[in-house]
């Protein structure tokens, strides 16, 4: 018998709504889609408290959040810890001076930009996205945010996908990182 949502573990709560599409954006690519989770109140709100919980006593700044999904989980972590969220965005999204990363992707390479003024010197930052693959993407905002200044104290993901060595290399350089749960496979 399948234990009730209460008594369940949050991590294994949230995983469960996590929906795998196939050979999407490309063949081969198992996409792990946070959609269902976030259309379910109660499972968006468990999702939430997870990092609220993980983040309320770690003094920190601000919260940044990786586009575009981890806008989605890092602004309202923010806004519920009362601290300022910064964005980082795909290359030309941003209107005032930036600074920029190149990165590769598991099925490309891209570029993402901050504002000169998102952070200042000591501030202290936990970076958000939906997951890690390779790593690429939150390595890249890390230089950024710490181009600026900024000690950036824990990487944050819903979803590790071991299997790409994102994880591994995130840590290796040094970075905490906290996942909420992950997938084997790509």
């Amino acid at each position: 018998m399948k234990k009730p949502d209460t008594m369940q573990n949050p991590s294994d709560y949230i995983k469960e709504h996590i929906r795998t599409v196939e050979n999407w954006p490309q063949q081969g690519i198992m996409f792990r889609d946070i959609t269902p989770l976030l259309q379910n109140p109660k499972v968006f709100r468990v999702l939430i408290d997870m990092f609220v919980h993980r983040y309320m006593d770690a003094k920190l700044d601000m919260i940044a959040g990786l586009d575009a999904r981890g806008f989605i989980i890092g602004s309202v972590v923010a806004y519920e810890l009362n601290l300022g969220f910064v964005p980082i965005r795909k290359k030309g999204k941003l209107p005032f001076t930036t600074v920029s990363e190149q990165y590769e992707l598991e099925y490309g390479s891209a570029t993402v930009e901050l504002h000169t003024d998102a952070c200042k010197a000591g501030d202290r930052v936990v970076l958000i996205d939906d997951l890690i693959a390779t790593g690429g993407t939150m390595m890249a905002g890390r230089k950024l945010l710490e181009r600026l200044g900024a000690t950036v104290v824990e990487g944050a993901v819903i979803v590790d996908l071991p299997e790409l060595g994102g994880s591994e290399l995130i840590k290796a350089s040094g970075l905490p990182l906290y996942t909420v749960c992950n997938f084997d496979g790509h």
